[in-house]
């Protein structure tokens, strides 16, 4: 049996509701085949005021042990550092968040915000939002870079905007029936099982890619084309397994003709969103994309495209549906 304890501290829920969606196993399955006891969830528990303020307190003394906590939502320090934007049973957020991480076996960061600080951490970030060991692609966060569970692991940080439900359950049954040692961590904590390929990785569209073939709209990305190269497709620069393990076992952005938007990465949200960024490829002199796949660079990049695009067989410039 391993306790998890999850709690939210500047989020929208959306990974809680990501979560309920999985299927294999789904969340039921986690508390009836693999001995998950759910201490308390914030939309999921039953308990309110004083005993939820207690189940959070015994474990944060050690009364009861933690072997799993899962935190979802940024950390928020303002104002001035005291953190009381955000509080919870009557404390600021951040001070529950330092204790139970230093009790819990594991420490798993749930979701963009979790993990690097999101959305609620691009500038001016006025919630002084930060992730719970990174803020953006910078190692520390509100634990710092140094910190270890009790199992001697940083924290697990499972991004996403949001994560998607299979990671989340798929992670937790490994803590859980123990196997946290064997879970490969790449170098920003992510669970390489998930995050060692490309989101490119299985998308019906590589093909177009190879040929360096665009849609140049809304619309086609499902028929024909590329949604790299004009419409600011983040695939081949985004390290996630969307188009391996599907989302509800139909489908991903990519596979619906809408643009992957990087947000497994730390980056995330991109360009900080400046106006003329979204949906939209960034260029050098209108035509280099200013970001290019990993494991190579821009002269070999630009070589390698003219040469696809002279070898492109007839058919990739045409419509692949025929009504």
């Amino acid at each position: 049996m391993a306790n998890v304890l999850w709690l939210q501290g500047g989020a929208c829920s959306g990974n809680t509701m990501s979560f309920l969606c999985a299927e294999e196993p789904t969340a039921v399955d986690l508390v009836t085949d693999f001995g998950i006891n759910v201490l308390w969830h914030p939309s999921l528990g039953f308990e309110l005021g004083e005993q939820a303020k207690q189940i959070c307190m015994d474990c944060a003394t050690g009364k009861t042990p933690l072997d799993i906590f899962v935190f979802e939502g940024t950390v928020i320090q303002a104002p001035n550092g005291t953190g009381r934007y955000n509080l919870f049973a009557g404390r600021p957020m951040m001070d529950w968040v330092r204790e139970l991480a230093a009790q819990a076996q594991i420490v798993v960061a749930l979701g963009d915000c979790a993990c690097w600080g999101g959305i609620p951490a691009t500038a001016p970030n006025p919630s002084d939002s930060i992730g719970l060991q990174y803020l953006k692609r910078e190692n520390g966060g509100f634990l710092g870079a140094n910190f270890r569970s009790k199992m001697g692991l940083p924290v697990v940080n499972i991004p996403g905007c949001p994560a998607h439900p299979d990671w989340v359950v798929q992670i937790l049954v490994a803590i859980a029936t123990g196997r946290a040692g064997d879970l490969a961590l790449d170098e920003l904590g992510r669970p390489q099982t998930f995050f060692k390929s490309f989101t490119q990785t299985g998308c019906t569209r590589v093909q177009f890619f190879e040929y360096k073939q665009s849609s140049v709209e809304f619309g086609q990305g499902t028929r024909t084309g590329c949604l790299f190269y004009e419409l600011g497709c983040r695939g081949p620069v985004t390290r996630s397994s969307c188009n391996r393990i599907l989302w509800n076992r139909q489908s991903s952005k990519t596979r619906a003709g809408m643009p992957c938007i990087g947000c497994t990465e730390p980056e995330f949200p991109h360009f900080d969103l400046m106006p003329g960024t979204v949906f939209k490829t960034q260029k050098i002199s209108g035509s280099v994309p200013k970001e290019v796949p990993y494991g190579t660079d821009h002269v070999t990049y630009m070589a390698h495209s003219a040469a696809a695009r002279v070898a492109a067989p007839q058919w990739t410039k045409e419509d692949l549906f025929v009504v």
